[in-house]
Formats: structure tokens, sequence, C-alpha cells
């Protein structure tokens, strides 16, 4: 899957990855490819990337994600990368 992370400043994140982890304001999901087209928005938490060779985390205050044809592109405020 391809995923952009983005902020009002900036690109932080752009890669394949093989699951994130969000933290949806009802709780928290998972995204792995083949994923059913969804837009949901984001609460506070972390954001858990995982590529073939890396784990990675950002720290989100909200924001949204949407996911389609395994593209997720994620749209957040405050964020911090953990890792």
């Amino acid at each position: 899957m391809q995923l952009e992370i983005l902020t009002p400043d900036a690109k932080v994140y752009e890669g394949e990855v093989n699951r994130v982890v969000f933290p949806g304001i009802l709780g928290g999901f998972e995204v792995l490819k083949g994923h059913a087209p969804l837009i949901s928005a984001l609460g506070e938490g972390i954001i858990k990337v995982t590529s073939s060779s890396n784990v990675e985390e950002f720290n989100v205050k909200s924001g949204f994600v949407e996911v389609l044809n395994d593209k997720l592109t994620v749209c957040v405020e405050g964020i911090v990368k953990e890792n």
C-alpha cells in the first residue's frame, strides 16, 4: 500500500507500507492491503506504520484518513514522529 501523511505545513511521510494502525475517534483500527474504501476521522493518539524494514510511530492530535485502492492519504494536525 502507498501511504502519505500530510500536515498543513509539509508532507511528513511517503512510502510503501504493509500495515497501518490508526487512532479513530471511536477507537483504533488497522488497515491492511485490500481494505475496503474508507474515510475516517482520527482522534488524538499514535499512528503506527509498519513497512517491510521498519516500524514508525507518529503522535497526532486530530485528522482524517482516506483509504482507496491501496492508497492511504492522511491529513493531520499536531504531529510528532516518535521513532
